[in-house]
């Protein structure tokens, strides 16, 4: 399929530009960032302006457009599939590359002195919008808000917001609490799984109103007279309410203020049935202890007026995140302000037990459909009719069919041969390839589950590997086991764990061109931060935390012949060590993941024994969690394939 053609859209625009009935005065330049008013990394179609404009789709990418040039800036998971997707209009920025220029370093070199760069204020953090406006300016140039966005005047055809129903996520058990409930013997999960599927174990075992409680502790803190939360994920988490209106995304458009004493929700009031009503309690007093509690409703866009308001009926200071969009920060005067990071993010990334057991149930289902689904593609792949399309489908279908199944967590990641190598590829009816027997294919895929999200990377060969190509994927599996059975003391961020899965493919050369771990929620959005392990420093990063779940991935990607990534979920959980200096207390990481790691693409002289014990171990781990859950389901053919996938290497 060839690129969209965006001639037309970019000379609509650029009129835009001048046309001072939208903007105060001409603009030398326009930004169009990825994420919406929430500054989410996944967006409703409505929200899709850069890709309208580019036609790149991917998830991450900032488009800038001058008088004469359009410049995209993405990352290395995109590198290749925005170099199919931009026409001759645009030119591709490597971001993360050392050649490549950051946006203001471009902006400075090729805009005159004094000319004026539009951004729609609600899509830029205000992490992102100060330091670039800083650098703008000390060249010369202003970074300006404009109110009413461009795009949206260009795109004739925009969706309309979604409207989704919300979902409540119940804390009423059946018979005892979940905590009595725990089943430690990993023999008798098939039976705590079928208790469980009539017990609502889906959200944190603290009510809404405990969790309100604690965000007005750190509130105290602070001495912030309120705190406003704009991120969907943790609005959603705040209140135990799941929506849908971004697609893979358990979340709903949706603002919350909350205040010493009260507790504000700004949403579409269509979504406020009456059970939500309920759930809400109404019509009541707040307090610390949480007891008594009410949320007050308002309608969505209202949230800009009522910050307004607040400034003015309270005296004291109101705590936003640098997260938020500039134009929510823009509202409060800096006197008035707190920026500090967001007291739910923290509070949201480590999970309780409840959480922890639901995200491992989860996993085990997961794993259901995936050894089923490998199955399959064994079986159907010989005889030549299985497409990239045709196998995610089925991926999907046969995870639907386990129990509490909701969506899928992402777009599923099929791809064979040299389709592997673009990080982020997305099987299409233009691009569907015939998935054969003499090349590498990888599966990057992931579930929504009622009572947790999974994301899970198996790459195979339905034939014979070749001998480059299992050095490489063994590379990233020593890579993989490395970080995975690393202990480290409590207070270490993730930035400091990601060479222990680059350092087998640096020792000849190799390497990838992405972030090594992400943050996963709890049937919230598959990606979650603010904790993950990346190359890149981020001041926002926390350390990582007993009871934080975080994806485990390293990868290798041979442009135009095959791609390789190994992805577990991981919980960090407490090490025990012979030593334990100044008391910091040690951590380490237990894999969730309970699929087989095909031993055909391994090449085992390149393993040492502790790696060879730990795949063995591992593959064990799988065989009692998922082997007694396949007969419970009467699936014989697929435990028969798990016990064969699952035989020791050494």
């Amino acid at each position: 399929m060839p690129p969209k053609a965006t001639g037309s859209i970019l000379n609509k625009l650029r009129a835009l530009m001048k046309n001072t009935n939208y903007v105060s005065e001409p603009l030398q330049a326009y930004i169009v960032p990825t994420g919406d008013a929430h500054q989410s990394e996944y967006v409703a179609d409505c929200d899709r302006r850069r890709a309208y404009l580019t036609g790149f789709t991917g998830s991450a990418g900032t488009a800038i457009v001058t008088d004469s040039k359009a410049a995209l800036w993405t990352d290395g998971r995109y590198y290749l599939q925005a170099d199919k997707q931009l026409d001759s209009n645009w030119t591709l920025m490597k971001d993360g590359l050392p050649d490549t220029p950051t946006m203001a370093t471009w902006l400075n070199n090729v805009l005159p002195v004094g000319s004026q760069v539009g951004c729609d204020p609600t899509l830029l953090s205000v992490d992102t919008w100060k330091p670039l406006s800083r650098d703008l300016k000390s060249n010369g140039h202003s970074l300006v808000p404009v109110s009413q966005n461009l795009i949206d005047l260009v795109w004739t055809d925009r969706p309309s917001p979604p409207s989704s129903s919300l979902l409540i996520l119940s804390l009423q058990y059946t018979g005892k609490s979940w905590q009595e409930k725990v089943v430690d013997d990993a023999t008798a999960l098939s039976q705590t799984l079928n208790m469980l599927v009539e017990v609502n174990i889906w959200g944190d075992c603290k009510s809404w109103q405990e969790k309100v409680a604690l965000v007005q502790s750190k509130m105290a803190e602070k001495k912030a007279e309120a705190f406003i939360v704009t991120a969907l994920d943790e609005v959603a988490w705040l209140f135990n309410l799941r929506g849908a209106d971004i697609i893979f995304n358990p979340v709903f458009f949706s603002y919350a203020v909350v205040t010493t004493s009260e507790v504000h929700l700004f949403i579409d009031e269509k979504k406020l049935e009456h059970a939500v009503l309920q759930h809400l309690q109404l019509n009541g007093n707040i307090d610390m202890s949480g007891e008594g509690s009410k949320v007050e409703t308002h309608s969505y866009s209202e949230v800009w007026d009522f910050i307004g308001s607040l400034l003015k009926q309270k005296e004291g200071k109101l705590w936003v995140s640098e997260k938020s969009s500039f134009a929510i920060a823009s509202l409060i005067p800096k006197e008035r302000r707190i920026f500090a990071p967001s007291p739910v993010a923290k509070l949201k990334c480590v999970k309780n037990a409840a959480e922890i057991e639901g995200m491992k149930l989860a996993q085990v289902k997961d794993a259901v459909a995936l050894c089923e689904f490998m199955l399959w593609l064994e079986k159907e792949v010989p005889k030549g009719t299985v497409t990239e399309v045709s196998a995610a489908t089925k991926a999907e279908e046969l995870r639907s069919k386990q129990k509490d199944f909701v969506s899928l967590s992402f777009d599923t990641i099929s791809s064979i041969g040299p389709n592997g190598a673009v990080i982020h590829y997305k099987p299409s009816a233009e691009t569907d390839s015939l998935v054969t027997t003499d090349q590498v294919y990888l599966i990057d895929s992931g579930a929504q589950f009622r009572h947790g999200t999974t994301d899970t990377t198996r790459t195979v060969h339905l034939g014979t590997p070749s001998i480059y190509e299992q050095e490489c994927f063994t590379r990233v599996l020593k890579g993989h086991i490395n970080l995975c059975t690393a202990i480290f003391p409590n207070g270490v961020k993730g930035h400091m764990l990601d060479t222990l899965a680059r350092t087998a493919l640096w020792d000849t050369g190799l390497d990838y061109c992405h972030g090594t771990g992400h943050g996963v929620g709890a049937f919230l959005n598959v990606h979650e931060g603010p904790c993950g392990i990346s190359s890149r420093v981020s001041m926002t990063d926390i350390p990582l935390e007993e009871g934080m779940i975080l994806s485990d991935e390293p990868g290798f990607y041979e442009d135009g012949s095959f791609g390789v990534r190994i992805e577990n979920c991981v919980l960090v959980t407490k090490a025990e060590t012979k030593y334990n200096f100044r008391n910091r207390g040690f951590l380490t990481f237990e894999p969730i993941t309970y699929v087989p790691i095909q031993t055909k693409m391994i090449d085992p002289t390149l393993l040492t024994e502790k790696e060879i014990s730990w795949l063995d171990n591992y593959h064990s781990m799988i065989r009692t969690m998922v082997g007694q859950e396949l007969q419970d389901q009467g699936k014989h053919d697929v435990y028969m394939w798990l016990l064969r996938n699952t035989e020791p290497l050494g």
